[in-house]
């Protein structure tokens, strides 16, 4: 005899449960599952799960993956997060040269503009054009279809190869490799909060007194580079 069916509530829950974990889809959570609680997976037996019976499940089969990514995933296997869609953000206008002396920064999101996105499962790249003084969201590129691409990494870093930083949650190391190849700078931010809260954290240090990553990334010219590293070795 075949297994129930799933009903429709617990698999949206097993579906927005597995855009917070690294490079899984719903089938990859669903045999974690299977082996855990059995099909078909109900409100109750969801419930009941922990983070340690997760981690070990399927031979470990999440045994690697942030705990905090587990504990966000759990969140909505239990029905603890609020199920709704999230409205965009508005894109706002920008043409090349608007603002001088500024850099693109894209952000993984899953929810509204929140910097709360794994390289590899987020739902979305938020794309912001920030100076000093002014950040503009200017793009808002959907992952949906690096699912079906041969080198899935491969395509999401070139979703985002026309910017200067990436703000992640998580990212692996081969990930990281490609995203770099493509002339990205990772920054890991493990801690969800809002996307433009930690762009004006990074505006605070654009300008003259960069750090020499930033200085690097913003095209600053070599003999620039240099005098802010010897200050910072002073």
């Amino acid at each position: 005899m075949s297994a129930s069916p799933i009903n429709n509530e617990v698999a949206l829950r097993i579906g927005l449960a597995a855009r917070e974990l690294p490079d899984t889809d719903p089938g990859r959570l669903l045999r974690v599952l299977d082996d855990v609680v059995g099909l078909p997976p109900t409100a109750n037996k969801l419930g009941k799960l922990s983070v340690k019976e997760m981690k070990s499940a399927c031979d470990g089969e999440f045994a690697d993956i942030d705990t905090d990514a587990i504990k966000s995933a759990l969140a909505y296997l239990k029905g603890e997060n609020e199920i709704s869609a999230d409205p965009l953000s508005e894109i706002e206008a920008y043409s090349e040269g608007d603002m001088p002396h500024s850099i693109r920064v894209a952000v993984a999101s899953n929810k509204a503009e929140m910097l709360d996105g794994h390289f590899g499962s987020c739902q979305r790249f938020l794309v912001y054009q920030v100076s000093q003084s002014e950040c503009r969201l200017v793009d808002i590129r959907s992952t949906k279809d690096s699912e079906d691409a041969d080198d899935k990494n491969a395509f999401r870093a070139a979703l985002i190869n026309d910017c200067q930083i990436l703000f992640v949650g998580s990212i692996g190391g081969p990930a990281a490799a490609k995203v770099v190849r493509a002339d990205v700078h990772p920054i890991k931010k493990p801690q969800v909060v809002p996307a433009r809260d930690e762009i004006a954290s990074l505006q605070q240090v654009i300008g003259d007194d960069a750090p020499p990553w930033l200085a690097k990334v913003m095209g600053q010219a070599p003999e620039e580079r240099i005098r802010f590293e010897q200050e910072a070795e002073a």
